[in-house]
């Protein structure tokens, strides 16, 4: 495979070259810029041109490559230069500036060299292949003592953990027991939470969110350099408050003895991490290994799984589009309020920001009075926090507390829920006054636009697990209202999580407004999401999905991590859906546009088409949907015509007249339920 990889660099390089007629460094770089990239995935590594570092004396660099493992540490560097330049020349230059000498390569078009550890160790000439393998081969199998110590972590992670949560929970269950101050602050903790996230909480949630706390407040103390971006938050202080009640400091040191190596791993891997987009993206990669190790069934229920960056900016750029397009309004305007209801580690307002960098006095109003984000569980709102708030201190150069960060259960905060008002009614609860406040001042604003990921799962793995979705009676009780009542369908996976979120967020939305959202994409055809399908084309003025496929169950020839942009079995769709006051009497049903990716493209491929396109240059096919509500698949037949095999109407009934169907009775029969 290596010397492959070196013959299609090759080839690339002549055609370009012949095609070119040129040997300059921007021309014949990018062949070796592909040879790296091709090289490096087979190493589960990620290729980032233009990579910013920081030197020791905090000036600012920038290499033309830098391939990443997956924790966001780079493996190596490359850096391209001229067929005219002087190559040692260039390198001693590049030295004296602070380029890194761990791991990098410096190449022309003749030749290539190798530095390790501050020394060279080989160079060859590009054109012959087994000096370049051998080459290639050592800077690819260079591996940081910083990286190794974290995968070491990681696994005695795994069997230190158990031993610490028992330590800890013993000593929780002995503060509530003896300690009468403890169990107060405890309660109204509780009170709150049940309030704002969900009723059916109890003393053991509360004790396992202190828990998840003082697992990782030192690992939000050290990934960012100021750990006051966690120490200051509003939830946060609440449950210091709660810990220091029981857990003097040398008792805690004491308590987590056990987790000290993962913490020093994490240390020493954060060190290596100049850039701040790859510290927020270390800190999601931590969190998820946290999560998936801690609790497992939590982070199948929440969908514990980043965004990829390429699919949220094609989203913001979407919306924004949208919204010049149908109001005449950009995202960052004025009165345009903007809603990520299940935000996770904050990775939509994180891009946000970043979307209106350039525009500082507009930015800091939007920031302060029109961004706004939810999140119910205390582990994804803490990283949330810390990246937000420092994603704008490094745009601006200031620190600013981010002041519309709830911490609350999206589905329980409905009320005045209608697409009149696009206000909800208030809830008077939370972990902190400061949340109440929060929470009572985004249920004032008119919302403009929804965007963001929601949960997406509808059922567990097995039904042993005892790890079902939580119910919520007044969104299912609008979901049975609409998707349900339009549906013909058996209705068990409508309330899945995601139909729940897309439920309340088309409620949410005032009446002119955008949601924006990348789910699951059964809604796209499955007959269980006809009704859906029929409500939203009444609600909504235009819909238009980008169908990025991956249904690893619909075709067993695809590969979950090879063909599905998060990596999962279903079947994954990014949709926009545009309220717009009618001008008319008689209200339309919404124009759907349709595009879908090819069904054999990896993910790779679709996150580089989104990447380098925008949805204003999609070629969109305009759907005409039929009688039934189907977008794709169309049939025209006279199938809904024939004598039904068995229908609910017909069941059990004795009156002749009404059997319109070959069986009066029927049963589920024989169902595993997925049970093993």
């Amino acid at each position: 495979m290596s010397q492959l990889l070196i013959n299609d660099y090759l080839r690339q390089l002549d055609v370009i070259k012949k095609a070119s007629g040129s040997q300059r460094e921007t021309i014949v770089r990018e062949a070796f810029k592909d040879l790296l990239k091709a090289w490096g995935r087979q190493h589960d590594l990620i290729f980032l041109a233009e990579y910013p570092l920081k030197t020791a004396t905090r000036t600012n660099i920038a290499v033309d490559g830098a391939l990443l493992h997956e924790l966001r540490m780079p493996l190596g560097y490359w850096e391209a230069k001229d067929a005219d330049d002087d190559l040692d020349a260039e390198v001693s230059k590049k030295f004296k500036k602070g380029y890194p000498q761990d791991n990098i390569i410096f190449s022309d078009d003749a030749t290539a060299v190798l530095w390790q550890n501050r020394q060279e160790v080989l160079r060859c000439d590009m054109t012959d292949t087994e000096a370049l393998g051998k080459l290639l081969k050592l800077f690819f199998s260079f591996e940081r003592p910083e990286i190794a110590g974290f995968r070491a972590a990681v696994e005695q992670f795994k069997t230190d953990l158990p031993a610490v949560l028992q330590a800890l929970r013993q000593m929780i269950e002995r503060a509530h027991d003896a300690n009468a101050s403890f169990r107060q602050a405890e309660e109204k903790f509780l009170l709150h939470a049940q309030e704002a996230i969900n009723p059916a909480l109890t003393d053991a949630d509360v004790r396992e969110m202190l828990i998840q706390h003082i697992l990782t407040d030192e690992i939000f103390a050290k990934v960012f350099d100021d750990s006051d971006f966690h120490q200051h938050n509003n939830v946060a202080r609440e449950l210091y408050a709660l810990e220091g009640a029981f857990f003097t400091g040398a008792l805690k040191k004491q308590t987590l003895k056990g987790l000290e190596t993962y913490y020093a791993a994490i240390r020493a891997a954060a060190a290596q991490i100049g850039s701040h987009g790859e510290k927020q993206t270390f800190l999601k990669v931590i969190y998820e290994n946290f999560y998936k190790v801690y609790n497992t069934k939590a982070a199948d229920r929440l969908g514990v799984v980043y965004t990829p960056g390429e699919i949220v900016r094609f989203m913001i750029d979407g919306a924004d589009w949208l919204c010049e397009k149908h109001f005449g309004k950009n995202l960052i305007d004025r009165d345009v309020d903007i809603l990520d209801p299940a935000t996770g580690t904050g990775t939509y307002i994180c891009e946000l920001l970043e979307h209106f960098r350039g525009q500082p006095k507009k930015l800091a109003h939007k920031y302060a009075h029109e961004l706004h984000a939810n999140e119910v569980a205390i582990l994804p709102y803490y990283v949330a926090n810390l990246n937000i708030e420092s994603t704008y201190a490094a745009i601006t150069g200031s620190y600013e507390e981010f002041p519309n960060l709830c911490f609350v259960d999206t589905l329980d905060n409905v009320g005045l829920h209608t697409a009149v008002h696009g206000t909800t009614a208030d809830i008077f609860g939370s972990v902190s006054e400061e949340n109440v406040a929060r929470i009572k001042r985004q249920n004032g604003r008119r919302i403009s636009v929804v965007i963001g990921n929601p949960p997406y799962n509808a059922n567990q793995a097995n039904e042993n697990d005892n790890n079902k979705n939580r119910e919520y009676p007044q969104i299912d009780a609008r979901i049975k209202q609409t998707y349900i009542a339009e549906s013909t369908a058996q209705k068990t996976k409508l309330y899945d999580m995601y139909a729940r979120f897309f439920r309340w967020a088309s409620d949410r939305l005032s009446e002119n407004g955008v949601l924006a959202f990348v789910t699951n994409r059964s809604f796209i055809e499955s007959r269980t999401f006809d009704g859906f399908r029929k409500t939203v084309a009444q609600e909504f003025a235009d819909i238009y999905v980008v169908d990025l496929g991956g249904d690893v169950r619909a075709n067993p020839k695809l590969s979950g991590t090879k063909h599905n942009v998060f990596g999962i079995q279903t079947g994954v769709a990014i949709s926009f859906m545009v309220k717009k006051v009618s001008g008319t009497k008689d209200k339309r049903l919404a124009r759907v546009h349709y595009v879908r990716r090819p069904e054999m493209e990896t993910a790779e491929e679709k996150l580089a088409f989104l990447a380098s396109h925008t949805m204003r240059s999609l070629d969109f096919d305009e759907v005409q949907p039929d009688k039934s509500a189907n977008w794709v698949n169309l049939t025209n037949n006279d199938f809904d015509e024939l004598l039904l095999l068995a229908s609910d109407e017909v069941r059990g009934t004795i009156k002749p007249t009404l059997e319109k169907a070959i069986f009066k009775s029927y049963a589920l029969g024989i169902n595993t339920a997925r049970d093993d």
